[in-house]
């Protein structure tokens, strides 16, 4: 499959060329916070557009890190798949609740969080994020599809 038709990601059912990588090379602004999350978790996922997660990062909540550390971070988990929960946007500020699905050592791993977004000169931003605790309102059974999206079964998979 090319680049260009495979899909996003992301979790958006697009393709990356038309989702989430005219935003990551600079073709193209988020339109919502939404989106923003998206294109954030698609440069995670992909561990090569560090730049782009800082310039999205609201100046005033930036942590000082540079590319290179969040790089060598991103070598001890891969990012897998996205599930956004919940959205609001009340004017120039937004927020997006997502489970964020992550891979290291020790097995497959929820980041369960709040997002808080503001448009900043413009454009969309993230500012901070609220770990929320996660909890499976159904136990997975070792027949159940993968929480993972891989389409393989829990017990085959990260079972």
């Amino acid at each position: 499959m090319s680049v260009n038709s495979e899909l996003c990601p992301c979790g958006s059912n697009k393709s990356f060329a038309e989702c989430c990588q005219p935003l990551l090379i600079g073709e193209k602004r988020a339109d919502t916070p939404e989106q923003l999350m998206r294109s954030r978790f698609t440069a995670f996922y992909h561990g090569d557009a560090w730049q782009y997660i800082l310039a999205t990062w609201h100046p005033e909540y930036r942590p000082a890190v540079s590319e290179a550390e969040l790089a060598e971070e991103s070598r001890l988990a891969k990012w897998e798949k996205l599930e956004v929960r919940d959205t609001k946007i009340d004017g120039n500020q937004g927020e997006v609740t997502f489970c964020a699905w992550y891979r290291d050592r020790q097995g497959l791993h929820p980041h369960l969080e709040r997002s808080q977004f503001v448009r900043f000169e413009g454009e969309w931003v993230y500012t901070t994020g609220e770990f929320l605790p996660y909890s499976r309102a159904v136990k997975v059974k070792p027949n159940d599809p993968c929480p993972c999206g891989s389409g393989k079964k829990y017990k085959k998979c990260c079972g």
